[in-house]
């Protein structure tokens, strides 16, 4: 399911719509590498290309940690 959601990007308010799996992901990799979702956003927002709206790239940048990092924990028992 796809959750809208607003993030603070340098002080400025935006917001993405992202699946709920992705977010979780993203949790999982902010908590692994010890950083805020608001600042792995900002490295992704820096590094996206001008033709990619930031959701798609923060999809984009959770599947390629991913497909790096097997260490990270991908689905979790609730």
């Amino acid at each position: 399911m796809i959750k809208k959601r607003s993030v603070n990007i340098s002080g400025h308010r935006t917001s993405i719509s992202i699946e709920e799996q992705f977010w979780e992901v993203l949790k999982e990799i902010s908590e692994y590498n010890k950083k805020s979702i608001n600042s792995i956003i900002l490295e992704i927002d820096k590094k996206r290309n001008i033709d990619t709206n930031l959701s798609s790239a923060i999809r984009l940048f959770v599947l390629n940690k991913l497909r790096k990092d097997k260490n990270l924990v991908i689905f979790r028992e609730k």
